[in-house]
């Protein structure tokens, strides 16, 4: 049985057909687009415990819950639950290269499989980013590098990353968890069944993140702005990453390295880690660092109108993005922000509201929720929607402004998925 029916859930259906399952689909949606699914029994709706009856394993999608009603009887009937990247790995040869952590992973994702292919290896990059890992499997890959959320870990049994980063941790998600602990814990299990054979890659900045160090099997390369005593760490020095791995050391410059921010430093130093993991010579990284241009929605440069620069940054779904995007961009943000609440706390905001926003427009159906929080720490206005936020910017912002959307939420209240805003976004921008 495949529960839930999305991109994921999809992908295992048409995988496990094709290696001759005899399959159960369900999902609690009823408008399911049955063309990009195979032939089989479909349950549709409420869920009913009775659809588990003659199944003998249960494939799970991200999305849906471990409180799920379907997912609690078949662990208590002792069916094995797991999930499409759990099943995938195990019919995976190529090396797996993992990266989890609250933000960041589709950045590293990307400029990793990058400097892997100008290397010269035959990369599969997806995951959690978009391209499901079964649709690597019968692939020729030397290596599979994948994004992988907490949502998926939590239901892995035997899934080892060769590889595995851990970018870092802060309040996300707490719509599914109880806390930030929980949250954490979920993480964590990406380094679970790693050996002595495999590297763990960690973010010697994040506390969170850092204090995992101790309990490693695997190898641990650190990394961090400030150099470390650890004994394999990459950090910055000037406008260059410096690596000592014990047996290698060297320089990897970033003078032609196009992101801001800090955070990107961050990312650049996570990929060139983990790409000194599978022995990538260090100038065919900095070749890499200097042609990558970013994502889509992650701090995007959309236009230039009348002085004032427009910046799309609707990937940055949580408080922790939201602060990465003002602090990479200058004085003085208009900032559009909001959307569906995830029940994270909004006051981390204040400190670069105070410091840099000018005006803050809050928008969706968590914008009374923000006020809340933020209240006297900028000016705030209130809209409804996204459009209305946009034209009130444009008719605020002064030459020399930057109009960055950057929700600190989901986009379930107005859009399908944040790709959407943010196109939504550039838009209506253009159309200024």
């Amino acid at each position: 049985m495949v529960i839930g029916l999305g991109v994921t859930g999809a992908a295992a259906a048409r995988f496990l057909v094709a290696r001759g399952a005899i399959l159960s689909m369900t999902d609690r949606r009823t408008d399911i687009d049955r063309t990009k699914l195979p032939s089989g029994a479909m349950h549709l709706g409420v869920e009913n415990a009775a659809w588990l009856d003659g199944i003998d394993l249960v494939v799970t999608s991200p999305g849906v819950p471990r409180e799920s009603q379907l997912i609690r009887t078949a662990i208590e009937r002792g069916i094995p639950v797991i999930g499409e990247i759990e099943l995938a790995s195990r019919f995976i040869s190529a090396a797996i290269v993992a990266v989890t952590g609250t933000n960041g992973k589709s950045t590293v994702v990307v400029l990793l499989g990058e400097i892997l292919k100008a290397a010269g290896m035959r990369t599969f990059v997806g995951g959690n980013l978009g391209t499901p890992l079964a649709d690597a499997v019968g692939g020729e890959y030397d290596v599979a590098v994948v994004e992988v959320s907490s949502f998926q870990l939590e239901s892995i049994e035997k899934f080892r990353a060769h590889v595995g980063l851990h970018l870092n941790l802060s309040d996300d998600h707490f719509d599914r968890y109880r806390d930030l602990e929980a949250y954490g814990r979920a993480k964590a299990r990406l380094f679970e069944n790693q050996d002595s054979s495999d590297y763990a890659i960690l973010n010697r900045d994040d506390p969170n993140v850092w204090k995992l160090a101790s309990s490693m099997r695997a190898r641990v390369t650190s990394f961090g702005h400030e150099r470390g005593d650890d004994t394999a760490s990459l950090w910055v020095e000037g406008s260059s990453i410096v690596f000592d791995l014990g047996t290698r050391r060297g320089k990897i410059s970033l003078e032609k390295f196009r992101l801001r921010g800090r955070h990107n430093i961050a990312n650049a130093m996570a990929a060139s880690a983990a790409a000194l993991a599978l022995n990538v010579a260090p100038n065919q990284i900095e070749l890499a660092l200097a042609s990558f241009r970013g994502l889509p929605h992650r701090i995007e440069f959309v236009a230039e109108k009348d002085g004032v620069t427009y910046v799309d940054d609707s990937k940055g779904t949580n408080v922790g993005a939201v602060v990465e995007a003002i602090d990479a961009l200058p004085a003085p943000i208009i900032l559009i922000t909001g959307g569906l609440d995830k029940g994270g706390d909004y006051a981390p905001l204040r400190r670069p509201l105070k410091e840099k926003v000018r005006l803050a427009i809050l928008n969706g159906a968590a914008r009374t929720k923000m006020r809340e929080a933020l209240d006297g720490a900028t000016m705030i206005d209130m809209v409804a929607t996204l459009k209305e936020a946009v034209e009130h910017a444009a008719r605020a912002a002064r030459s020399g402004d930057t109009v960055l959307l950057s929700p600190a939420c989901s986009s379930f209240d107005q859009f399908k998925d944040y790709a959407e805003r943010g196109n939504v976004y550039k838009e209506l921008v253009r159309a200024l």
